[in-house]
């Protein structure tokens, strides 16, 4: 009877101190997932608070914004997953160490990506490009969309998405045609050697003066560019703002057509002669 009252306790000691435990666990299960849940949700607010205050800001670019928002982010995140670790007795030193070591193997089997970092970082603070820019990247041509960390999103005119590594945008020749407000519109035309070279000469820039896009300086220039096989080439350049360079440029295309019959200048081509011998 004593051996069975003894074994009775030890069991009642044992399900007291598996209880115990396992409401220690839980509690610490349940108070780590709210503090992730939590966590991550005030990253993302914050996140998104920061980035609208940025960009409200008169001083402040998109670009930087974006970037503000993606670091405040991450050390929201890094500092919720320390919590959370910390709740099932990780010691914070212990775990510093082990991240400075998992950073190091990261960082030597992905020294790709973490150059695309360092070079975000470049681009973001150098700014040769912004959100918004129209920019040629190595022969990738688009419409600045986003700028991460990573990666520079461009969007092309026919609505293609193009990913471009920050490491190659930074090693690589960036065009940015969006860079200054304004922009030379050059235009090559074509007239008959018989036509009056002063004559054509003043209609291109009657035609290309008549629109309140064209800027007054630079001035509109007209020259003779060559003497072709068929035809004598004309030059022709001016200046209008960054906006407005692509509708410039088309419809004066367009209309120096139309000024050029309403002239009467002739505009040549090439032409077949064919040689037919008998015998």
């Amino acid at each position: 009877m004593e051996f069975g009252g003894e074994l009775d306790g030890q069991i009642g000691t044992m399900i007291e101190y598996l209880t115990t435990l396992g409401v220690a666990v839980l509690s610490n299960v349940a108070l780590a997932a709210i503090i992730l849940v939590v966590g991550l949700y005030l990253a993302g607010f914050i996140s998104r608070r920061v980035k609208k205050w940025a960009v409200d800001h008169p001083k402040i670019d998109t670009t930087l914004a974006v970037f503000f928002a993606s670091v405040v982010r991450y050390l929201i995140v890094a500092v919720v997953i320390i919590a959370v670790l910390t709740r099932f007795g990780v010691e914070t030193t212990s775990l510093v160490a082990a991240l400075g070591a998992m950073t190091l193997a990261i960082g030597l089997a992905l020294q790709g990506t973490l150059s695309n970092v360092a070079a975000g970082v470049m681009i973001v603070f150098f700014r040769p490009y912004k959100i918004g820019d129209f920019v040629d990247i190595g022969g990738a041509s688009g419409t600045v969309r986003d700028i991460t960390l990573f990666y520079t999103e461009l969007t092309t005119p026919d609505n293609r998405q193009v990913i471009v590594p920050n490491a190659q945008s930074w090693g690589r020749v960036i065009i940015n045609f969006s860079g200054y407000s304004t922009r030379r519109v050059d235009f090559m035309f074509s007239a008959s050697y018989d036509a009056d070279i002063e004559k054509v000469r003043s209609t291109i820039r009657r035609v290309l003066e008549d629109d309140e896009r064209v800027l007054p300086m630079p001035e509109v220039v007209v020259e003779v560019a060559a003497h072709g096989a068929s035809s004598i080439d004309y030059t022709a350049r001016a200046w209008v703002n960054s906006s407005d360079y692509w509708a410039y440029f088309w419809e004066k295309t367009r209309l120096m057509k139309l000024a050029f019959d309403a002239e009467g200048i002739e505009i040549p081509y090439p032409h077949q002669v064919h040689i037919n011998k008998d015998g």
